[in-house]
C-alpha cells in the first residue's frame, strides 16, 4: 500500500556524487543554490519525501539539512519547512562589467496603441465561475488530443451566437477554432498554396504582420485601390491571378469606414464568377455605437466567404481563442492542415468560453464594454474639439480606435512629441501598404480602448499636449 506522505512535497532533481550519501547530498544542494538553480526562498521537499525519492535513509537527509542550516545555506522554521536562505548577490566580475551594456528600455507611462481592449476590464469573476462549471462538467475525452476543429461544445455555441449577433450562416461542422486570427490566416494561407493560388489581394491599409504571413507562405499580395468610402472592390477583376482577398468589411482597419453595400456586392460577385474566396476579418464586430451593426459579409454567400472572428477584442488577446466559419468545400482541408501542425487550442479554455457564452455572460460583458468604450470615444472627441479644434476625428461610429487627421507633414513630429509626454502613439502611415497608390495621409490611429480606467484621464491629457 502506498504511504500517503509519498504524494506530498515537490520534486527536486539532484545528482549525488560518490563521496558518501550525506556529503554527496550536501554538495549537490550547495551547487544548486550557488548556481541559482534553487532561488532564495525556494521550499525544499520534506526530509521524508526527499529520502523516499532518492532511496536513502530519512536521517541522512535530515542530518544534511541540519548541517546546511548551520552553514547558512538553508533556513528551517516550524510550519514553514526548509527553504533556501536569502543570500547577497555576488558582485559581477570585471569581465562581466566590461561586457556590452544594454540600453535601458523605458516603458511609456501611457498608451493609445490600437489593437487591444482594456485588459484591466477582463471579467475575471465571471470567467472563473464559467471555468469552474466547465471543468466540473467536462467529459473525460476533453483531456485528450481531440478534434482539430475544436471542442464541439464551443462550436455549437458559436454557431448560434454568430447567427444571432453577426448574421453569419454557421454550422458546427464548418467551424474550426484556432489560436488567434494569425493562426487562422496561417492555416488558410497553407490551404490556398496547396490549391495553387498565387495572389491574395489585400487592402491598401492593414497590418503588416498579416501581409508578411501571406508572403512567407509564398503568396503575392497586390493592394486594392482605396478611397474615402473604402476599398474599391470593383477592381478585383483587374487582378488576373488573385484567388482570394483579405478584407475588414464591417470596419476597415485602421481607417474605420464600413464597406458600402455596392462594394460588398461587387466583392461577392467577383468571388462567384472566379471561384475566388473572400477572407473576412471581423475583428471588432460587436462594437457599434451610432448606428445599427453592419452584418458580416459572409451572410451574402457562405460558400465564397471565410469568416474569421476572435475573442481578442471582446475579451482579451491573451486567451488565444479565435474561430473560422468555412465554406463546406474548405472545412475538411483546413481541419487537416491544423491537425498536421498539432496546434490545438486548449480544450479547457474552449469549454470555458462555451460556458461563458451559453450562460449569457459574454453578451453582458460585451454590452457593458460597449457602453464604456462609447463613453471614452465621446470624451476623446470632446477633448479634441476643445483643445485641438482644427483636427478632424473620423472612423468613430464603431470599433476601439479613432483616426485623428493631422496637418500635412506633422505625423512624425506629433508622435515624437507624444513620446516626450510618455505616451505611445502610432501614425496611419504605419499601416499603409508599400505598393499602394493611395496618397499618403498624416493622421494618428488612436486606440482609446487600450488604457485602463485609472490612466484614461492622464492619457487624454498627454495626447492633447502633444497635438499641434
Amino acid at each position: 500500500m502506498t504511504e500517503s506522505w509519498a504524494t506530498f512535497g515537490a520534486d527536486l532533481h539532484l545528482e549525488l556524487s560518490g563521496s558518501g550519501l550525506r556529503a554527496g547530498l550536501m554538495d549537490a544542494l550547495r551547487e544548486a543554490v550557488r548556481t541559482g538553480r534553487l532561488a532564495p526562498g525556494t521550499r525544499l521537499p520534506s526530509s521524508r519525501s526527499l529520502a523516499a525519492d532518492l532511496g536513502i535513509a530519512r536521517n541522512t537527509v535530515a542530518d544534511a539539512y541540519a548541517e546546511l542550516v548551520a552553514e547558512g545555506w538553508l533556513t528551517a522554521r516550524q510550519g514553514s519547512g526548509t527553504r533556501v536562505a536569502a543570500r547577497s548577490v555576488p558582485r559581477r566580475t570585471a569581465a562581466a562589467r566590461s561586457g556590452p551594456r544594454r540600453a535601458a528600455v523605458l516603458r511609456p507611462a501611457y498608451s493609445l496603441m490600437p489593437g487591444s481592449p482594456d485588459l484591466a476590464a477582463f471579467p475575471r469573476t465571471a470567467w472563473l465561475a464559467a471555468a469552474r462549471r466547465a471543468l466540473t462538467a467536462a467529459p473525460n475525452d476533453a483531456f485528450g488530443y481531440g478534434d482539430p476543429r475544436g471542442r464541439i461544445e464551443l462550436r455549437e455555441v458559436l454557431a448560434g451566437y454568430l447567427a444571432r449577433a453577426r448574421g453569419v450562416y454557421a454550422e458546427p461542422e464548418r467551424i474550426v477554432t484556432c489560436s488567434g486570427f494569425v493562426h487562422g490566416l496561417m492555416l488558410i494561407a497553407k490551404v490556398l498554396r496547396q490549391r495553387r493560388v498565387r495572389d491574395v489581394a489585400v487592402e491598401s491599409y492593414g497590418l503588416d504582420i498579416h501581409w508578411n504571413l501571406l508572403t512567407d507562405a509564398g503568396l503575392r499580395i497586390p493592394a486594392l485601390p482605396f478611397d474615402a468610402t473604402g476599398t474599391r472592390t470593383g477592381e478585383l477583376g483587374a487582378l488576373r491571378h488573385a484567388g482570394a482577398v483579405l478584407m475588414t468589411p464591417a470596419h476597415q482597419y485602421p481607417v474605420g469606414v464600413p464597406l458600402p453595400p455596392d462594394r460588398r456586392a461587387a466583392a461577392v460577385d467577383w468571388a462567384r464568377s472566379t471561384g475566388g474566396l473572400i477572407l473576412e476579418d471581423d475583428y471588432d464586430g460587436e462594437f457599434r455605437y451610432d448606428r445599427q451593426p453592419v452584418g458580416a459579409l459572409q451572410g451574402l454567400d457562405p460558400d465564397r466567404v471565410v469568416y474569421l472572428g476572435t475573442a481578442s477584442k471582446s475579451l482579451a488577446p491573451g486567451l488565444r481563442l479565435a474561430w473560422m466559419v468555412l465554406p463546406a468545400h474548405l472545412a475538411d482541408e483546413v481541419a487537416e492542415a491544423k491537425g498536421e501542425t498539432d496546434w490545438v487550442c486548449g480544450a479547457l479554455d474552449q469549454l470555458t468560453l462555451a460556458e461563458f457564452m451559453a450562460s449569457g455572460a459574454y453578451d453582458r460583458h460585451v454590452r457593458s464594454m460597449r457602453l464604456r468604450y462609447r463613453r471614452r470615444r465621446d470624451q476623446l472627441v470632446a477633448a479634441l474639439a476643445e483643445r485641438a479644434p482644427g483636427l478632424q476625428v473620423t472612423g468613430i461610429a464603431a470599433g476601439l480606435h479613432a483616426v485623428v487627421e493631422l496637418p500635412p507633414g506633422t505625423e512624425r513630429s506629433v508622435i515624437q512629441a507624444a513620446a516626450w509626454q510618455g505616451l505611445a502613439l502610432v501614425g496611419l502611415s504605419r499601416f499603409r501598404h508599400q505598393a499602394s497608390t493611395v496618397p499618403a495621409r498624416d493622421a494618428l490611429v488612436v486606440g482609446y480602448a487600450t488604457p485602463p480606467d485609472s490612466a484614461w484621464t492622464g492619457t487624454l491629457d498627454a495626447l492633447c499636449r502633444a497635438l499641434p
